[in-house]
Protein backbone atom coordinates (compact mmCIF):
# COMPACT_ATOMS: atom_id res chain seq x y z
CA UNK A 1 0.00 0.00 0.00
CA UNK A 2 1.41 3.36 -1.04
CA UNK A 3 2.35 5.86 1.67
CA UNK A 4 2.01 9.55 0.79
CA UNK A 5 4.24 12.37 2.03
CA UNK A 6 2.00 15.40 2.49
CA UNK A 7 4.85 17.85 2.00
CA UNK A 8 5.63 16.32 -1.39
CA UNK A 9 2.11 16.77 -2.72
CA UNK A 10 0.91 19.84 -4.59
CA UNK A 11 -2.60 21.25 -4.08
CA UNK A 12 -4.14 19.02 -6.73
CA UNK A 13 -2.51 15.87 -5.37
CA UNK A 14 -3.59 16.74 -1.83
CA UNK A 15 -7.15 17.16 -3.00
CA UNK A 16 -7.00 13.82 -4.78
CA UNK A 17 -5.58 12.10 -1.69
CA UNK A 18 -8.57 13.19 0.37
CA UNK A 19 -11.21 12.70 -2.34
CA UNK A 20 -14.11 10.59 -1.18
CA UNK A 21 -15.41 7.70 -3.31
CA UNK A 22 -18.01 8.93 -5.76
CA UNK A 23 -21.57 8.62 -4.50
CA UNK A 24 -23.76 6.25 -6.46
CA UNK A 25 -26.24 8.99 -7.28
CA UNK A 26 -26.29 8.87 -11.03
CA UNK A 27 -29.23 9.53 -13.27
CA UNK A 28 -30.23 5.86 -13.15
CA UNK A 29 -30.49 5.84 -9.34
CA UNK A 30 -32.36 9.14 -9.26
CA UNK A 31 -34.84 8.03 -11.92
CA UNK A 32 -35.35 4.57 -10.41
CA UNK A 33 -36.05 6.01 -6.98
CA UNK A 34 -38.44 8.59 -8.41
CA UNK A 35 -40.39 5.78 -10.11
CA UNK A 36 -40.56 3.75 -6.93
CA UNK A 37 -41.82 6.74 -4.95
CA UNK A 38 -44.44 7.49 -7.59
CA UNK A 39 -45.62 3.88 -7.62
CA UNK A 40 -45.87 3.68 -3.84
CA UNK A 41 -47.83 6.93 -3.71
CA UNK A 42 -50.20 5.69 -6.40
CA UNK A 43 -50.77 2.08 -5.36
CA UNK A 44 -49.66 1.79 -1.73
CA UNK A 45 -49.50 -1.71 -0.30
CA UNK A 46 -49.84 -3.51 -3.62
CA UNK A 47 -46.68 -1.80 -4.87
CA UNK A 48 -44.86 -2.53 -1.61
CA UNK A 49 -45.70 -6.23 -1.95
CA UNK A 50 -44.68 -6.29 -5.60
CA UNK A 51 -41.35 -4.66 -4.82
CA UNK A 52 -40.76 -7.14 -2.01
CA UNK A 53 -41.23 -9.95 -4.51
CA UNK A 54 -38.85 -8.24 -6.91
CA UNK A 55 -36.08 -7.11 -4.59
CA UNK A 56 -36.36 -9.39 -1.55
CA UNK A 57 -37.65 -12.54 -3.21
CA UNK A 58 -40.50 -13.05 -0.77
CA UNK A 59 -44.28 -12.91 -0.72
CA UNK A 60 -45.73 -10.85 2.13
CA UNK A 61 -49.26 -11.56 3.30
CA UNK A 62 -49.06 -8.65 5.74
CA UNK A 63 -46.56 -5.80 5.84
CA UNK A 64 -46.82 -5.22 9.58
CA UNK A 65 -45.54 -7.85 11.93
CA UNK A 66 -48.18 -9.31 14.26
CA UNK A 67 -48.39 -8.18 17.87
CA UNK A 68 -46.09 -10.19 20.06
CA UNK A 69 -43.39 -10.71 17.43
CA UNK A 70 -41.00 -8.27 19.10
CA UNK A 71 -41.49 -9.69 22.57
CA UNK A 72 -40.97 -13.23 21.31
CA UNK A 73 -37.80 -12.15 19.49
CA UNK A 74 -36.43 -10.61 22.68
CA UNK A 75 -37.31 -13.65 24.79
CA UNK A 76 -35.79 -16.03 22.25
CA UNK A 77 -32.51 -14.14 21.90
CA UNK A 78 -29.25 -15.65 23.06
CA UNK A 79 -28.93 -14.52 26.71
CA UNK A 80 -25.44 -13.09 26.22
CA UNK A 81 -26.56 -11.02 23.24
CA UNK A 82 -29.73 -9.91 25.02
CA UNK A 83 -27.70 -8.71 27.99
CA UNK A 84 -25.26 -6.88 25.69
CA UNK A 85 -28.14 -5.09 23.96
CA UNK A 86 -29.65 -4.12 27.31
CA UNK A 87 -26.34 -2.75 28.55
CA UNK A 88 -25.85 -0.81 25.31
CA UNK A 89 -29.40 0.58 25.47
CA UNK A 90 -28.90 1.76 29.03
CA UNK A 91 -25.64 3.57 28.25
CA UNK A 92 -27.14 5.15 25.13
CA UNK A 93 -30.14 6.26 27.18
CA UNK A 94 -27.98 7.73 29.96
CA UNK A 95 -25.92 9.77 27.52
CA UNK A 96 -28.85 10.98 25.45
CA UNK A 97 -31.02 11.80 28.46
CA UNK A 98 -28.28 14.05 29.82
CA UNK A 99 -28.17 16.00 26.57
CA UNK A 100 -31.91 16.22 25.93
CA UNK A 101 -33.14 19.73 25.13
CA UNK A 102 -34.94 21.52 27.94
CA UNK A 103 -37.33 24.41 28.01
CA UNK A 104 -36.36 27.74 29.53
CA UNK A 105 -37.92 31.14 30.17
CA UNK A 106 -36.68 34.63 30.94
CA UNK A 107 -37.81 38.25 30.92
CA UNK A 108 -36.01 40.04 28.09
CA UNK A 109 -37.48 43.32 29.30
CA UNK A 110 -39.85 44.31 32.09
CA UNK A 111 -43.18 42.77 31.16
CA UNK A 112 -41.81 40.74 28.26
CA UNK A 113 -41.67 37.02 28.97
CA UNK A 114 -39.93 34.82 26.36
CA UNK A 115 -39.64 31.08 26.64
CA UNK A 116 -38.91 27.92 24.74
CA UNK A 117 -41.00 24.79 25.10
CA UNK A 118 -40.07 21.32 23.86
CA UNK A 119 -42.54 19.08 22.09
CA UNK A 120 -41.87 15.65 20.53
CA UNK A 121 -42.43 15.06 16.84
CA UNK A 122 -45.81 13.36 16.60
CA UNK A 123 -44.96 10.41 14.34
CA UNK A 124 -41.47 9.32 13.34
CA UNK A 125 -40.31 6.58 10.99
CA UNK A 126 -37.12 4.65 11.65
CA UNK A 127 -35.30 2.73 8.95
CA UNK A 128 -32.97 -0.12 9.91
CA UNK A 129 -31.17 -1.63 6.91
CA UNK A 130 -30.34 -5.30 6.66
CA UNK A 131 -28.27 -5.59 3.50
CA UNK A 132 -25.20 -7.70 4.15
CA UNK A 133 -25.79 -7.98 7.91
CA UNK A 134 -28.50 -7.16 10.47
CA UNK A 135 -28.02 -3.94 12.44
CA UNK A 136 -29.66 -4.17 15.86
CA UNK A 137 -27.34 -1.39 17.01
CA UNK A 138 -29.02 1.00 14.59
CA UNK A 139 -32.42 0.12 16.06
CA UNK A 140 -31.04 1.14 19.46
CA UNK A 141 -29.44 4.32 18.16
CA UNK A 142 -32.73 5.42 16.59
CA UNK A 143 -35.18 4.00 19.10
CA UNK A 144 -33.59 5.22 22.33
CA UNK A 145 -33.62 8.97 21.58
CA UNK A 146 -37.11 8.67 20.08
CA UNK A 147 -38.29 7.08 23.31
CA UNK A 148 -36.61 9.71 25.49
CA UNK A 149 -38.11 12.49 23.36
CA UNK A 150 -41.54 10.99 24.00
CA UNK A 151 -42.65 10.68 20.39
CA UNK A 152 -46.27 9.45 20.55
CA UNK A 153 -45.91 7.19 17.51
CA UNK A 154 -42.75 5.41 16.43
CA UNK A 155 -42.73 2.96 13.54
CA UNK A 156 -39.82 0.96 12.18
CA UNK A 157 -39.25 -0.43 8.70
CA UNK A 158 -36.64 -3.08 7.97
CA UNK A 159 -36.19 -5.33 4.90
CA UNK A 160 -37.73 -8.80 5.07
CA UNK A 161 -35.66 -11.95 4.98
CA UNK A 162 -36.26 -14.61 2.34
CA UNK A 163 -39.08 -16.15 4.38
CA UNK A 164 -40.76 -12.78 4.90
CA UNK A 165 -39.73 -12.41 8.53
CA UNK A 166 -37.56 -9.70 10.05
CA UNK A 167 -34.21 -10.28 11.71
CA UNK A 168 -34.90 -11.26 15.34
CA UNK A 169 -31.99 -9.23 16.73
CA UNK A 170 -33.38 -6.07 15.13
CA UNK A 171 -36.82 -6.90 16.56
CA UNK A 172 -35.34 -7.53 20.00
CA UNK A 173 -33.50 -4.19 19.94
CA UNK A 174 -36.71 -2.46 18.86
CA UNK A 175 -38.59 -4.09 21.73
CA UNK A 176 -35.98 -2.79 24.18
CA UNK A 177 -36.80 0.73 22.98
CA UNK A 178 -40.53 0.36 23.45
CA UNK A 179 -41.26 0.12 19.72
CA UNK A 180 -44.36 -1.93 18.96
CA UNK A 181 -44.99 -1.38 15.23
CA UNK A 182 -42.55 -2.90 12.74
CA UNK A 183 -43.06 -3.27 8.99
CA UNK A 184 -41.09 -5.67 6.81
CA UNK A 185 -40.48 -3.18 4.05
CA UNK A 186 -37.03 -2.23 2.80
CA UNK A 187 -35.23 0.03 0.37
CA UNK A 188 -36.50 3.19 -1.29
CA UNK A 189 -40.05 1.82 -1.08
CA UNK A 190 -39.87 1.86 2.73
CA UNK A 191 -38.86 5.51 2.68
CA UNK A 192 -41.70 6.32 0.27
CA UNK A 193 -44.22 4.43 2.42
CA UNK A 194 -43.21 6.24 5.60
CA UNK A 195 -43.11 9.62 3.85
CA UNK A 196 -46.50 9.40 2.13
CA UNK A 197 -48.29 6.53 3.86
CA UNK A 198 -50.04 3.47 2.46
CA UNK A 199 -52.98 1.34 3.52
CA UNK A 200 -50.76 -0.32 6.14
CA UNK A 201 -47.86 2.05 6.78
CA UNK A 202 -48.77 5.33 8.47
CA UNK A 203 -47.43 8.60 7.09
CA UNK A 204 -44.60 9.96 9.22
CA UNK A 205 -43.48 13.51 9.92
CA UNK A 206 -39.74 12.76 9.95
CA UNK A 207 -37.59 9.84 8.82
CA UNK A 208 -34.40 8.55 10.40
CA UNK A 209 -31.75 5.98 9.63
CA UNK A 210 -28.98 4.99 7.22
CA UNK A 211 -29.19 2.94 4.04
CA UNK A 212 -27.73 2.26 0.62
CA UNK A 213 -27.63 4.65 -2.31
CA UNK A 214 -31.31 4.04 -3.14
CA UNK A 215 -32.43 4.68 0.43
CA UNK A 216 -30.31 7.83 0.61
CA UNK A 217 -31.70 9.09 -2.69
CA UNK A 218 -35.25 8.37 -1.56
CA UNK A 219 -34.70 10.33 1.64
CA UNK A 220 -33.36 13.28 -0.32
CA UNK A 221 -36.29 13.24 -2.72
CA UNK A 222 -39.04 13.05 -0.09
CA UNK A 223 -37.34 15.73 2.01
CA UNK A 224 -37.54 18.25 -0.84
CA UNK A 225 -41.22 17.54 -1.51
CA UNK A 226 -43.62 19.71 0.52
CA UNK A 227 -45.94 16.70 0.70
CA UNK A 228 -43.11 14.41 1.84
CA UNK A 229 -41.30 14.16 5.16
CA UNK A 230 -38.33 15.72 6.91
CA UNK A 231 -35.17 13.62 7.32
CA UNK A 232 -32.46 13.37 9.92
CA UNK A 233 -29.42 14.38 7.87
CA UNK A 234 -27.59 13.88 4.56
CA UNK A 235 -25.91 10.49 4.41
CA UNK A 236 -23.08 8.87 2.52
CA UNK A 237 -20.61 6.00 2.90
CA UNK A 238 -19.05 5.36 6.32
CA UNK A 239 -15.64 6.89 6.97
CA UNK A 240 -12.96 7.21 9.63
CA UNK A 241 -9.89 9.41 9.92
CA UNK A 242 -7.16 8.47 12.38
CA UNK A 243 -4.55 10.95 13.58
CA UNK A 244 -1.64 9.04 15.10
CA UNK A 245 1.83 9.83 16.42
CA UNK A 246 4.75 7.49 17.07
CA UNK A 247 3.16 6.33 20.34
CA UNK A 248 0.28 4.64 18.49
CA UNK A 249 0.22 0.89 17.97
CA UNK A 250 0.10 -0.08 14.31
CA UNK A 251 -2.00 -3.12 15.21
CA UNK A 252 -4.71 -0.91 16.73
CA UNK A 253 -4.64 1.71 14.00
CA UNK A 254 -4.99 -0.88 11.24
CA UNK A 255 -7.87 -2.54 13.09
CA UNK A 256 -9.66 0.81 13.36
CA UNK A 257 -9.20 1.53 9.66
CA UNK A 258 -10.50 -1.89 8.69
CA UNK A 259 -13.48 -1.67 11.05
CA UNK A 260 -14.83 1.17 8.95
CA UNK A 261 -13.68 -0.22 5.62
CA UNK A 262 -15.75 -3.38 6.14
CA UNK A 263 -19.00 -1.37 6.16
CA UNK A 264 -19.05 -1.21 2.38
CA UNK A 265 -17.05 -1.10 -0.81
CA UNK A 266 -17.35 2.70 -0.88
CA UNK A 267 -16.27 3.25 2.74
CA UNK A 268 -13.15 5.32 3.31
CA UNK A 269 -10.42 5.16 5.95
CA UNK A 270 -7.55 7.64 6.26
CA UNK A 271 -4.48 7.69 8.46
CA UNK A 272 -2.69 10.97 9.12
CA UNK A 273 0.50 10.32 11.05
CA UNK A 274 3.65 12.13 12.07
CA UNK A 275 5.62 8.87 11.92
CA UNK A 276 6.75 7.36 8.62
CA UNK A 277 7.72 4.21 10.50
CA UNK A 278 4.21 3.85 11.90
CA UNK A 279 2.72 4.31 8.43
CA UNK A 280 4.84 1.43 7.14
CA UNK A 281 3.85 -0.77 10.05
CA UNK A 282 0.18 0.04 9.52
CA UNK A 283 0.44 -0.82 5.82
CA UNK A 284 1.80 -4.24 6.78
CA UNK A 285 -0.87 -4.76 9.46
CA UNK A 286 -3.64 -3.90 7.03
CA UNK A 287 -2.60 -6.70 4.71
CA UNK A 288 -2.19 -9.22 7.51
CA UNK A 289 -5.42 -8.39 9.33
CA UNK A 290 -7.57 -8.07 6.20
CA UNK A 291 -6.70 -11.65 5.25
CA UNK A 292 -8.13 -12.83 8.59
CA UNK A 293 -11.47 -11.03 8.36
CA UNK A 294 -14.82 -12.36 7.18
CA UNK A 295 -15.92 -9.67 4.71
CA UNK A 296 -13.03 -10.20 2.34
CA UNK A 297 -14.72 -9.16 -0.90
CA UNK A 298 -16.01 -5.90 0.55
CA UNK A 299 -12.67 -5.15 2.20
CA UNK A 300 -10.79 -5.77 -1.02
CA UNK A 301 -12.75 -2.98 -2.67
CA UNK A 302 -12.83 -0.64 0.32
CA UNK A 303 -9.08 -0.90 0.87
CA UNK A 304 -8.60 0.89 -2.42
CA UNK A 305 -9.90 3.99 -0.62
CA UNK A 306 -7.55 3.72 2.37
CA UNK A 307 -4.97 6.51 2.48
CA UNK A 308 -1.82 6.52 4.62
CA UNK A 309 -0.36 10.03 4.78
CA UNK A 310 2.70 11.31 6.64
CA UNK A 311 2.58 14.92 7.87
CA UNK A 312 4.93 17.21 9.74
CA UNK A 313 3.07 17.50 13.05
CA UNK A 314 -0.25 17.06 14.84
CA UNK A 315 -1.27 20.68 14.20
CA UNK A 316 -1.02 20.10 10.47
CA UNK A 317 -2.94 16.82 10.78
CA UNK A 318 -5.74 18.58 12.65
CA UNK A 319 -5.94 21.25 9.96
CA UNK A 320 -6.27 18.57 7.28
CA UNK A 321 -8.87 16.70 9.34
CA UNK A 322 -10.96 19.83 9.94
CA UNK A 323 -11.00 20.52 6.22
CA UNK A 324 -11.96 16.91 5.45
CA UNK A 325 -14.73 16.85 8.12
CA UNK A 326 -14.71 13.12 8.98
CA UNK A 327 -17.67 11.17 10.26
CA UNK A 328 -15.40 9.50 12.85
CA UNK A 329 -12.13 10.99 14.11
CA UNK A 330 -9.72 8.96 16.24
CA UNK A 331 -6.91 10.80 18.03
CA UNK A 332 -4.46 7.99 18.67
CA UNK A 333 -1.77 10.21 20.19
CA UNK A 334 -0.17 10.82 23.56
CA UNK A 335 -2.18 13.17 25.78
CA UNK A 336 -5.02 13.02 23.28
CA UNK A 337 -7.37 15.27 25.26
CA UNK A 338 -5.02 18.22 24.99
CA UNK A 339 -5.60 18.20 21.21
CA UNK A 340 -9.39 18.15 21.46
CA UNK A 341 -9.58 21.95 21.40
CA UNK A 342 -8.09 21.85 17.92
CA UNK A 343 -10.94 19.67 16.59
CA UNK A 344 -13.45 21.96 14.88
CA UNK A 345 -15.23 19.57 12.51
CA UNK A 346 -16.11 15.91 13.05
CA UNK A 347 -19.14 13.73 13.62
CA UNK A 348 -17.75 11.91 16.66
CA UNK A 349 -14.28 11.94 18.27
CA UNK A 350 -12.45 9.07 19.97
CA UNK A 351 -9.60 10.07 22.28
CA UNK A 352 -6.54 8.00 22.97
CA UNK A 353 -5.16 4.58 22.15
CA UNK A 354 -7.87 2.68 24.04
CA UNK A 355 -10.94 4.24 22.40
CA UNK A 356 -11.76 2.20 19.29
CA UNK A 357 -14.44 3.65 17.06
CA UNK A 358 -16.32 0.34 17.28
CA UNK A 359 -17.34 1.19 20.85
CA UNK A 360 -19.19 4.22 19.55
CA UNK A 361 -20.88 2.05 16.96
CA UNK A 362 -22.36 -0.14 19.65
CA UNK A 363 -22.31 0.67 23.29
CA UNK A 364 -20.27 3.61 24.61
CA UNK A 365 -23.43 5.71 24.75
CA UNK A 366 -22.95 8.21 21.93
CA UNK A 367 -24.96 7.88 18.74
CA UNK A 368 -23.59 6.20 15.64
CA UNK A 369 -25.95 7.94 13.21
CA UNK A 370 -23.56 10.68 12.14
CA UNK A 371 -23.04 13.14 9.27
CA UNK A 372 -20.85 11.71 6.52
CA UNK A 373 -19.32 12.77 3.22
CA UNK A 374 -18.31 16.18 4.58
CA UNK A 375 -21.71 16.99 6.09
CA UNK A 376 -20.04 17.26 9.51
CA UNK A 377 -19.10 20.80 8.48
CA UNK A 378 -22.68 21.82 9.21
CA UNK A 379 -24.58 18.86 10.71
CA UNK A 380 -24.46 17.07 14.05
CA UNK A 381 -25.04 13.46 14.96
CA UNK A 382 -28.43 12.14 16.00
CA UNK A 383 -29.69 13.18 19.44
CA UNK A 384 -32.91 13.59 21.38
CA UNK A 385 -33.21 17.07 19.86
CA UNK A 386 -33.51 15.43 16.45
CA UNK A 387 -36.86 14.02 17.56
CA UNK A 388 -38.16 17.26 19.06
CA UNK A 389 -39.69 20.54 18.01
CA UNK A 390 -38.43 23.60 19.90
CA UNK A 391 -41.24 26.15 20.05
CA UNK A 392 -40.77 29.71 21.26
CA UNK A 393 -43.43 31.56 23.24
CA UNK A 394 -43.78 35.23 24.14
CA UNK A 395 -46.16 36.90 26.54
CA UNK A 396 -46.22 40.69 26.71
CA UNK A 397 -47.95 42.84 29.31
CA UNK A 398 -49.07 46.45 28.88
CA UNK A 399 -45.85 47.66 30.46
CA UNK A 400 -43.88 45.32 28.23
CA UNK A 401 -45.53 46.60 25.05
CA UNK A 402 -44.84 50.19 26.05
CA UNK A 403 -41.23 49.26 26.78
CA UNK A 404 -40.35 47.49 23.52
CA UNK A 405 -43.12 48.51 21.13
CA UNK A 406 -41.34 51.66 19.90
CA UNK A 407 -38.26 49.53 19.11
CA UNK A 408 -40.33 47.22 16.89
CA UNK A 409 -42.11 50.15 15.20
CA UNK A 410 -38.81 51.82 14.35
CA UNK A 411 -37.37 48.69 12.76
CA UNK A 412 -40.63 48.07 10.86
CA UNK A 413 -40.47 51.57 9.36
CA UNK A 414 -36.87 50.97 8.30
CA UNK A 415 -38.03 47.83 6.49
CA UNK A 416 -41.00 49.69 4.98
CA UNK A 417 -43.46 47.18 6.41
CA UNK A 418 -46.25 49.46 7.50
CA UNK A 419 -48.63 46.69 8.55
CA UNK A 420 -46.00 45.45 10.99
CA UNK A 421 -45.62 48.95 12.34
CA UNK A 422 -49.35 49.47 12.78
CA UNK A 423 -49.80 46.14 14.55
CA UNK A 424 -47.69 47.73 17.28
CA UNK A 425 -48.57 51.43 17.09
CA UNK A 426 -52.34 50.86 17.10
CA UNK A 427 -51.96 49.13 20.44
CA UNK A 428 -49.67 51.84 21.75
CA UNK A 429 -52.17 54.49 20.68
CA UNK A 430 -55.00 52.75 22.54
CA UNK A 431 -52.83 52.64 25.64
CA UNK A 432 -51.90 56.32 25.31
CA UNK A 433 -55.58 57.19 25.07
CA UNK A 434 -56.31 55.22 28.21
CA UNK A 435 -58.74 52.88 26.48
CA UNK A 436 -57.21 49.59 27.46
Amino acid sequence: MKILEWSALDARARKAALARPALARGEDVTASVARIIEQVRADGDSTLRALSRRFDGCELAALELPQGSLTRALEGLDPELREALIQARDRIAAFHRAGAPAGYALDTAAGVRCERIVRPISRVGLYVPAGSAPLPSTALMLGVPAQIAGCPEVILCTPPRADGSADPTVLAAAALCGITRVFTVGGAQAIAAMAYGSESVPRCDKLFGPGNAFVTEAKLQVSTDPAGAAIDMPAGPSEVLVIADASARAEFVAADLLSQAEHGADSQAILLTTSAELAQQVAHELTVQAAQLSRGEILAQAMQHIRLIVLADIEQALAVSNAYAPEHLILSVNEARQWLAGVQTAGSVFLGHWSPEALGDYCSGTNHVLPTYGAARAFSGLSVASFCKLITVQEVSVDGLQAIGPCAATIARAEQLSAHEQAVTRRLRVLSEGKE
